[in-house]
């Protein structure tokens, strides 16, 4: 998962881009890049690291032109130390394509052998992304056959993309002289965007970063769907898939999406209320209401779903965990010890909100559950005399391959285990989970005009039906995870780590 941003204006784009990746900044912290094109040059700078250590002063007065596009990175695949595999990547011909990705090509590794035997073209790095790159300056070398470039060209380069191309993949790329294309997977699984202010369109992976810029968000980029924006601001539109479906991933909904993002139609924080509407009913099956005297949210982006919940039961809502804002985010770390110890080192309980208190915690979804049992721990260490969990998400049983940087399935604490096992091993004294047939219709209900949803990490269905045990296997060994020393970038090391 990755956050990318696109502009052509008749002014500068620099700080504009840069302000658009601050506001997606939730969706990647590894790296940040940003390339902008002045008459037929690029300028480019990217580095490993937040928005704001990477671009200095001097590096945005490097970066001058109307036209321009960038990046924030989360790897999940590939080497997520190399600074070459910080996006932007760049190729020369034909005419100059540089490109931003968001997902993750579920056959990358076949397509990697046939763009260098059958394209004759040289990938350098390890990232699905540089692929994608070059087959579709592949196809639109094919398309062009040296003419000058039309928009109709760049449709039927992305038709071949999407013929060529599995896996979940929001891509906005930048063609010198020409202007700027987006386009988005058959089944729209990963977010894109698009709005305008005067003189100036936007694509984006979420809404806030277009609101957030003083831009109109005017619709997404429809599954399938390419986007071309010549260099005088004009917006040509095709579908350029053969079929296309409308199945994007739930779990920008459950976790990933700021809350003021609205993703397909759908508001995340009114899909978040409705969790917690569902996961309401629930509880009440499991626990009797009045034997929990508080719901207390684990930061940052289970409050919605903990506050319906509270509501609906009539049972006080606090806040009980106070997030340290200025301590590194916590990453999977060498060794129980360390790990335990940042979380305490992010999260720290308020004692009287716990003490002699039966108390219901509510979380967005529960991965490993290490991190779930040091936080029942420190609600215990508080005072509480009953700890109860409740996720406002199912149990995540299965390996994703979209683009999320999801454990292999062994690392999960709810694959092949029973709730009864996975509540022993959290150590919690109840643990409720939401049905996933009722989170899919509790989102799902926000717009009819779904066709369904990527929800593989819960029930195990790929919605590309091109994945095999051996690709997850494969996926697994490439999978981007900590060296000794070094911090896990994966957002799911932390539950709730929404803001940085």
């Amino acid at each position: 998962m990755c956050g990318i941003v696109g502009v052509v204006s008749n002014a500068p784009v620099n700080q504009l881009i840069y302000d658009a990746l601050l506001l997606l900044q939730h969706r990647g912290q590894d790296a940040a890049g940003i390339a902008t094109q002045q008459e037929r040059k690029f300028f480019m700078h990217k580095a490993k690291g937040m928005v704001r250590d990477v671009f200095r002063t001097r590096n945005m007065r490097a970066l001058p032109g109307n036209c321009g596009l960038g990046q924030v990175r989360y790897p999940t695949a590939g080497n997520a130390y190399s600074e070459e595999e910080a996006q932007p990547f760049y190729v020369n011909a034909p005419f100059g394509i540089v490109l931003v990705h968001n997902g993750n090509l579920t056959n990358a590794q076949a397509l990697k052998a046939e763009v260098f035997l059958t394209d004759h073209r040289h990938i350098n790095t390890e990232s699905d992304s540089e692929v994608l790159l070059n087959v579709l300056a592949h196809e639109l070398d094919k398309a062009t056959r040296g003419l000058p470039l039309k928009p109709e060209d760049v449709f039927a380069a992305v038709r071949q993309v999407h013929r060529r191309v599995r896996g979940s993949y929001a891509v906005i790329a930048m063609i010198a002289g020409h202007g700027l294309l987006a386009f988005r997977d058959p089944f729209g699984i990963r977010p894109l965007c698009m709005g305008t202010s005067p003189g100036t369109v936007m694509l984006a992976s979420e809404s806030v970063a277009l609101e957030g810029t003083a831009h109109k968000l005017e619709r997404n980029v429809e599954p399938g769907e390419a986007i071309f924006v010549d260099l005088q601001g004009t917006v040509h539109a095709q579908q350029c898939a053969d079929s296309s479906k409308k199945f994007p991933c739930i779990f920008e909904f459950v976790y990933l999406a700021r809350p003021d993002s609205v993703l397909d139609g759908i508001s995340v924080y009114q899909a978040r209320l409705n969790l917690g509407e569902s996961l309401a009913k629930r509880v009440v099956s499991t626990v009797p209401p009045n034997e929990i005297d508080v719901v207390i949210p684990i930061p940052e982006s289970s409050r919605p779903s903990a506050t319906r919940l509270a509501h609906l039961l009539g049972i006080p809502y606090r806040e009980g965990f106070v997030k340290n804002r200025y301590v590194g985010r916590t990453f999977i770390m060498p060794g129980q010890a360390a790990r335990e110890k940042s979380v305490r080192q992010k999260l720290n309980a308020i004692g009287s909100e716990f003490k002699g208190r039966n108390v219901l915690l509510v979380d967005d979804s529960i991965v490993r559950g290490t991190t779930s049992r040091e936080i029942v721990q420190m609600a215990r260490d508080a005072g509480a005399n009953k700890v109860y969990l409740a996720s406002a998400a199912p149990p995540v049983r299965y390996p994703n391959v979209y683009g999320i940087d999801m454990p292999t399935k062994d690392e999960l604490v709810a694959h092949d285990r029973s709730v009864e096992q996975i509540r022993e091993i959290i150590g919690c004294d109840a643990l409720i989970y939401q049905d996933v047939d009722a989170m899919k219709k509790a989102i799902g209900s926000l717009n009819p005009q779904l066709a369904g949803f990527d929800a593989s990490c819960f029930d195990g269905v790929y919605v590309t039906g091109d994945i095999t045990s051996d690709d997850i296997a494969r996926m697994n060994q490439q999978r981007v995870g900590a060296q000794e020393g070094e911090e896990d970038t994966s957002r799911l090391a932390l539950p709730n780590a929404q803001e940085v």
